[in-house]
């Protein structure tokens, strides 16, 4: 789960339980004041109807119970011992407000929601000896309906989890700049790893200058290495040059000769691999044509006779990579190959295959090669990628033992992986997993 999602459902799951209970509190705190103000108007309803019936003339109480009925809809009912009558649930508005009632019309005072089995608003009082029923409007004790009490609580959850994102993000995007500069210093890209140091919050303005001060002690860092790794190139291939000519010029034996200038070379080529895995620079990924990559790395080796290629690649192959690295990663793993995967005739038979990007494949393109070598042990296969280390098999061997390592560093630059695997009938497959573009 990502840092946004759980701060989130964090943040959502409090503001909910906040939303429920505030809901809880305005629903309990509103019935009371509610109960007491519709029984303080049905109590004096009541009165005002008692005492009218008691000051009218019996002609004249027609036209009051009619007048009760059109202007006030209530309706006046002779109450019999015989009736029944429901009152309303306990814990309801309408029991809060008969309670209110008794207290303010007399014990005898009845509060029903049925008679008869009519609903209603049914209050019984009694005019000396004679009882009546007053039938008033049940809306009376009507509450905020539970419709209204849902869109209300609907809005404010609603309203509470936008709150929710809009936090999240404020929280989350120092961690997202942060997280976008680290990656861009890991690319060598120190420059535009900076960050905003004018920040309103202490804590993030001190985060981002300390990030600031170790991007530029690093690219002083790199600054020096680079330095120091253009005169170790000067410094030492300006001698091999010098060996390498007087090797041509005063070695009269040409068996000899060849073995001394292959023996420069060799030392040529391990300086130069320590230069390519010291090396880094920014990243530059463009869509890559595969087919004309891998075409460029085999060049040199199509023209060996003792290099046997067979080559599989779809031409609509492209890839997101640097091609400059790109280049330098299939050099070492093809030499890699081609110095350990020799078989016992002599020949190397390399197999190079492309497989596009799959589902379920991560949007990665791989390219497997595979020698018919000797191999190695299985036990040895995680650690062929690390810098300096040779299997057992290939100490007899010349090279560095930074091949692999070189191409396991550039392969995760660039978003991709590397896995090493024993071939069926014998030798090293390698797959190179690659973004697909």
């Amino acid at each position: 789960m990502s840092l946004f999602w759980r701060n989130f459902l964090l943040l959502a799951g409090l503001l909910t339980l906040t939303v429920l209970a505030w809901f809880q509190a305005l629903r309990t705190l509103e019935q009371e004041p509610r109960a007491l103000q519709s029984a303080q108007a049905l109590a004096s309803l009541v009165n005002l109807t008692r005492a009218a019936l008691i000051y009218t003339d019996p002609i004249a109480r027609v036209a009051l119970v009619k007048t009760l009925v059109d202007e006030e809809n209530v309706r006046i009912a002779v109450r019999d011992p015989a009736d029944e009558h429901r009152p309303f649930p306990a814990g309801t508005l309408g029991a809060r407000v008969a309670q209110a009632l008794q207290d303010k019309l007399g014990p005898g005072t009845i509060v029903a929601r049925e008679v008869n089995g009519f609903d209603g608003l049914w209050i019984g009082f009694a005019i000396e000896d004679e009882k009546y029923w007053l039938l008033a409007d049940p809306s009376r004790l009507a509450g905020v309906q539970g419709r209204t009490w849902l869109v209300w609580g609907a809005t404010a959850l609603g309203l509470s989890l936008l709150g929710a994102v809009l936090i999240t993000r404020v929280i989350n995007q120092p961690l997202q700049r942060l997280a976008h500069a680290a990656r861009r210093v890991g690319e060598g890209d120190f420059d535009g790893a900076r960050l905003d140091e004018d920040q309103p919050t202490r804590e993030i303005a001190s985060v981002n200058h300390a990030f600031n001060a170790m991007a530029a002690r690093l690219a002083r860092a790199e600054a020096d290495r680079r330095l120091m790794l253009a005169g170790i190139s000067h410094d030492l291939r300006t001698p091999l040059a010098r060996l390498r000519l007087e090797i041509e010029l005063g070695v009269p034996d040409a068996a000899t000769r060849a073995r001394m200038a292959d023996d420069v070379a060799e030392v040529d080529t391990i300086l130069g691999q320590f230069l390519d895995f010291a090396r880094e620079r920014p990243l530059r990924t463009e869509p890559v044509v595969l087919g004309l990559a891998l075409e460029r790395a085999l060049a040199v080796y199509r023209a060996r006779d003792d290099v046997l290629l067979t080559v599989r690649c779809p031409p609509e192959a492209r890839v997101r990579a640097d091609a400059t690295l790109l280049h330098r990663i299939l050099i070492n793993l093809l030499e890699n190959a081609v110095r350990h995967g020799r078989s016992a005739d002599g020949l190397v038979r390399l197999d190079i295959e492309v497989q596009l990007a799959a589902a379920g494949s991560e949007g990665l393109v791989a390219v497997h090669v595979r020698d018919h070598g000797p191999g190695v042990p299985p036990e040895l296969l995680p650690r062929l990628s690390e810098p300096f280390f040779r299997a057992e098999a290939a100490r007899t061997t010349p090279g560095s033992g930074l091949g692999l390592a070189i191409v396991h560093r550039g392969i995760e630059r660039m978003g991709g992986r590397l896995t090493l695997a024993l071939a069926d009938g014998g030798g090293l497959r390698i797959t190179l997993h690659l973004p697909a573009a």
